[in-house]
């Protein structure tokens, strides 16, 4: 089955959210995956009544913050028909737990860096994995980094429910972490369309619905889901 598409609403350094939200209307959306991620509370409260001035219909896709309260599952979930959820393996503790227990079995752990084996317990509290496929073609494939060695025995092992799909750099770019200064490949910032070219290696792995987690644009990510849509179908 051919994954969902969806253009993702990001919340990320550089990016311009207020602006993603008048693209909607200009550009005549019903239907977007939300990243509120960067976002603390009185900022996510902000963003909803923005999105509730829209013409948006859907957002059956979001990737949630440690921070998120129970009344956000809900008025997602009412409001904009909100079905699954993901979160990052290292930022989950037991008050995120408690706060999202009615629908631990809706939100899907990412395969970002760190992967190591203490969080991977995590998958049986939760619904299974969110597919994140540029942090594999970076880190495994590109970087080797031990841990994600284990990213094929996982696939088999848990239920696959939703993934993200970033640009992929020929070249590292570099940035300060608490682990020290870090090398990236994958990038949330689109330059080429060429970037999206990794995706071949990885469409027998998509799982039904994919967000395209880009800073650009909501029109840029238009012409980039065309391109990936020929990818996937191609």
């Amino acid at each position: 089955m051919r994954p969902k598409l969806l253009l993702g609403l990001t919340t990320i350094t550089k990016s311009d959210w207020q602006k993603k939200v008048k693209e909607i209307d200009e550009l005549g959306l019903k239907e977007i995956a939300l990243f509120p991620t960067c976002l603390r509370i009185q900022e996510r409260r902000r963003l909803y009544k923005l999105l509730e001035k829209t013409g948006l219909k859907k957002i059956p896709f979001v990737h949630v913050r440690h921070d998120f309260q129970k009344w956000e599952f809900a008025y997602l979930e009412k409001r904009f028909g909100a079905k699954v959820f993901n979160t990052h393996f290292d930022k989950v503790n037991d008050s995120f737990i408690a706060r999202s227990r009615k629908y631990l079995k809706r939100i899907y752990l990412e395969n970002n860096r760190p992967l190591s084996d203490n969080l991977i317990p995590l998958l049986d509290i939760f619904a299974g994995l969110c597919l994140d496929i540029s942090h594999w073609e970076d880190y495994g494939r590109i970087q080797k980094i031990a841990s994600f060695k284990k990213m094929p025995k996982l696939l088999k092992k848990y239920k696959v429910g939703c993934g993200h799909i970033s640009a992929m750099r020929k070249t590292p770019f570099y940035l300060k972490e608490k682990e020290g200064r870090m090398a990236y490949y994958n990038s949330h910032w689109l330059k080429d369309l060429s970037e999206l070219d990794y995706v071949k290696r990885y469409v027998k792995y998509l799982p039904p619905i994919c967000a395209i987690e880009l800073e650009n644009p909501l029109k840029r990510q238009m012409e980039a889901k065309k391109y990936l849509e020929e990818i996937i179908n191609g």
